[in-house]
């Protein structure tokens, strides 16, 4: 055998040996999460790159928390991959310290992996509402800017914080930039404050005294170069742009005017030789300004039917162009020459475009957007067309994207109302694992049946469908069920004449019946509510299965489900919006408890035989209750309650007094409440928006076990007959069942 050869056999078992180390699912869940990521470089064997994506996807959440958290993220993460073998492996890995109460994944959709997700940057509080990126000290940065007042710094490279956030804007911060001054990197923020500050990247210090003159807020900041000195163009709310030398701290004339309405965004560009700059607003106009003149360049660019939120700039086929991203949903791209849209606006988002960036990948331009339906796009510039499938991740809208080279590959960097930061690599690579599809919006409701012997989950989401799930396949049963126009709130399910069906409440206002064996609508909506129906329960009253809504008109309605009539006149009582119902059997009679919006937090109990109110309101929650759910604990019923102060409440219905005191720990509003029995004892589960579902023994008031984790807001829970726990976290769902 050459050198050569030996030397690449043995780089192979080196590799093999390495990829060994990095599928060992014991090392990955107790190893230092510090030192784990450098294994995850280069992998290219099938297992390895698949524990590479599972690692990556929930990396910002079980990098500083305990190994019991850690092994659930992984174990959840790969079952979303499609590896339930692997999720079953992680489960059973010991862990040292704490209580070793564990939930096993059985299977979850895998709506929101992506394996071009290189890290996920965490440290903002509130949501990040801009990105740049630059080189500092030879290495590539990003910095960012966030409702939180706080601007900060991340090497691209190992994904940590570079430095403390630079702090002295005392509003958001909405725009950032990036240049090079007399040598030294520098960033340049703007802020709801009116103001623009200049840092130095190198020190973290603020050049300067911020830069004044806007009289409301700066929303975008874009740097360039003009007549050899660097410069600031920021865009304001206060409907003009304003030049700033970046040298000398100074204004460079007078403001720019044109727009008619708050200004958004802004970009640079060279055309013909001569800097300039591209704004847009909510004018609905993209305005082309010389940046050596101070005046507008032509007439207004128009097409956008909505505000255009952001813009970006690039050379295609040696010409310069804008792109423009719009509430209208479209994407739009400009010849800077000629002034004249280029081929047809590019569609797919189904929510506002809010973030444009450009770069380059594999020789070719490309635009990225990031838009609110919370997902990021690639676009071939030359082509016009999406390249690959949208970038999924995020929990909430991206509100700022740019681009950069990491080690030598294109990368986008996408900043989210999440508050998360992420890295997404551009280069296309092979698909790993194979996730189970499902909802693209959010997971707001979910209950559980049996049809044809079967268990069964149905699931409800804000894009607007209505899906029904095998538990014991994973596999959804049929086609989704549609018809809903608006977001689809609540589900609950009953036997109507001997057949199982799921009734469904909107925003559209409307209730709809779904025959779960058919998947077949059952009739037409039911309508009578005149706002959007955030709730419905089912039950039956003097033998005939019935369902009760309620509404964000504050009203409560009944509904024959033999019929598709409403029973009675709406219970009315509630002086604000209801968004939770559940319904129970006091002393022999059914009984629907309900929770509205007010910031009393009030309880109602309602006789469904009479139409009355039941004794007075339950009092106690200080915020709005958002879910509700009824059961037996020791021969007596209770409901539990949910709100946005935090607080799980337990009410003896009976006597209309609350049962021991309020369950404390989720630290976010809870959403999602549900009862059940698990390991033969009575227990409430809830999900909240903290990302966590807790499981509280109802006899003991104590929760069991720690809080599971998830990576997104927990907004819908429910429990099966036989114990296990379905959970609507993001546009996810998952089932876990005791081990």
């Amino acid at each position: 055998m050459t050198n050569d050869a030996r030397g690449t056999a043995d780089r192979d078992v080196e590799s093999a040996e390495s990829d060994a180390w990095l599928t060992d699912v014991d090392v990955l869940v107790n190893a230092d999460p510090e030192h784990v990521p450098e294994m995850l470089e280069g992998r290219s064997g099938s297992a390895a790159r698949l524990m590479a994506a599972v690692y990556r996807a929930s990396a910002h959440l079980h990098r500083d928390v305990t190994a019991g958290v850690r092994r659930h993220l992984l174990a959840l993460d790969a079952a979303r991959y499609g590896d339930r073998g692997l999720a079953a492996r992680i489960t059973a890995v010991p862990v040292s310290g704490g209580t070793d109460v564990r939930w096993g994944v059985e299977w979850a959709t895998g709506s929101m992996v992506d394996h071009r997700l290189r890290q996920a940057l965490t440290g903002h509080t509130s949501g990040v509402h801009a990105v740049a990126t630059g080189v500092v000290d030879g290495r590539p940065v990003a910095v960012t800017g966030s409702r939180d007042r706080t601007v900060r710094v991340w090497d691209l490279t190992t994904g940590k914080p570079v430095g403390e956030p630079l702090t002295g804007h005392t509003s958001g911060v909405f725009g950032v930039a990036t240049a090079v001054v007399d040598g030294r990197p520098i960033a340049v923020t703007g802020s709801r404050d009116r103001t623009v500050r200049v840092w130095d990247l190198t020190t973290g210090k603020q050049v300067g005294e911020p830069l004044t003159g806007h009289t409301s807020g700066v929303d975008s900041v874009a740097t360039a170069v003009v007549d050899g000195r660097p410069i600031a163009v920021t865009a304001s709310y206060d409907r003009t742009v304003r030049v700033w030398d970046l040298t000398t701290s100074r204004p460079v004339g007078e403001p720019l005017t044109g727009h008619t309405d708050r200004v958004k965004a802004v970009a640079t560009a060279v055309v013909d030789g001569r800097p300039v700059a591209v704004t847009a607003g909510e004018d609905e106009t993209v305005r082309v300004w010389d940046l050596t003149t101070g005046k507008q360049v032509g007439e207004p660019l128009t097409g956008h039917t909505g505000w255009v939120k952001a813009v970006a700039t690039a050379v295609v086929d040696g010409r310069p162009v804008a792109v423009t991203a719009s509430d209208d949903r479209t994407v739009r791209v400009w010849d800077l020459t000629t002034s004249r849209p280029v081929g047809e606006p590019l569609t797919g988002h189904t929510g506002w475009v809010d973030a444009v960036a450009t770069g380059v990948v594999d020789g070719r331009p490309v635009a990225v957007t990031g838009s609110r339906d919370g997902t990021v796009q690639v676009w071939d510039l030359t082509t016009s067309r999406p390249v690959g499938e949208p970038l999924t991740g995020h929990t909430d809208c991206v509100n700022a994207v740019a681009t950069a080279v990491v080690d030598g590959r294109p990368v986008a960097v996408t900043a989210s109302h999440d508050q998360t930061v992420r890295v997404w690599d551009l280069t296309t690579s092979r698909p790993v694992g194979e996730p189970l599809t499902g909802h693209t919006g959010r997971v707001k409701a979910v209950a559980t049946a049996v049809v044809d012997g079967r268990p069964i989950a149905v699931t409800a989401s804000h894009d607007q469908t209505v899906r029904v799930w095998d538990l014991t396949t994973s596999q959804q049963v049929g086609k989704p069920l549609t018809g809903h126009t608006d977001w689809v709130n609540a589900v609950a399910t009953a036997v109507v004449d001997s057949r199982p069906i799921a009734v469904t409440a909107s925003h559209d206002q409307t209730v709809r019946v779904w025959d779960l064996t058919t998947s077949q609508q059952v009739g037409k909506p039911l309508t009578g509510h005149t706002d959007w129906v955030n709730a419905v329960a089912t039950a039956v009253v003097d033998s005939r299965p019935i369902a009760v809504t309620a509404s964000h008109d504050q009203t409560v309605r009944v509904w024959d489900l033999t019929t598709s009539q409403q029973v009675g006149k709406p219970l009315t009582g509630h002086t604000s919006g209801v968004h939770a119902v559940a319904t129970g059997v006091v002393e022999g009679r059914p009984v629907a408890v309900t929770g509205t919006s007010s910031e009393d937090g009030k309880v109602r109990v309602w006789d469904l035989t009479t139409g009355k109110p039941v004794g007075e309101p339950l009092t106690g929650h200080t915020g709005w209750v958002f879910g509700v759910a009824t059961g037996v604990v020791e021969g007596r019923p209770v409901a539990v309650t949910g709100s946005e102060d935090g607080k799980v409440r337990v009410w003896d219905l009976t006597t209309g007094k609350p049962v021991g005191e309020p369950l404390t720990g989720h630290t976010g509003w809870v959403f999602g409440v549900a009862t059940g029995v698990v390991d033969s004892r009575p227990v409430a589960v809830t999900g909240s928006n903290d990302e966590t579902v807790r499981v509280w023994d109802l006899t003991t008031g104590q929760q069991v076990g720690p809080e599971l984790v998830f990576p997104a807001a927990v907004y819908a829970v429910a429990v099966t007959l036989d114990g296990r726990l379905v959970v609507g976290f993001g546009q996810e769902v998952a089932v876990l069942t005791r081990c």
